[in-house]
């Protein structure tokens, strides 16, 4: 899908997610954190691909975000797994911020 012809759906201002911080939050069916790391912010699935544990309360560091079952590490920007024991990626989604607003594309 073309970025241009994405819909993008608010979930929360951005003040609600502080830097250094991820939130666990509901949208269009899907279980997704909103991590904020640096100044940007990241959407991505909320699940662990290879225990299917929540991420949003994982360590987030140097751009990852790790899985509190099992350790497993996955890059903020991509989704790819970093470290094991997961293997398969987890699923990213295109965010702006219009007017304070957190949208992200579903």
């Amino acid at each position: 899908m073309d970025i241009e012809d994405a819909r993008f759906t608010p979930l929360l201002p951005l003040d609600d997610v502080p830097d250094g911080k991820a939130i666990a939050v509901e949208a269009g069916g899907r279980a997704i954190m909103l991590c904020h790391f640096e100044g940007r912010i990241h959407a991505l699935d909320n699940l662990c691909s290879h225990a299917q544990e929540p991420l949003a309360c994982g360590r987030m560091r140097l751009g990852w975000i790790a899985c509190p079952a099992h350790g497993a590490r996955f890059d903020l920007e991509t989704g790819e797994a970093l470290t094991g024991p997961a293997r398969d990626p987890i699923a990213t989604y295109a965010v702006r911020v219009v007017d304070g607003m957190i949208e992200v594309a579903l």
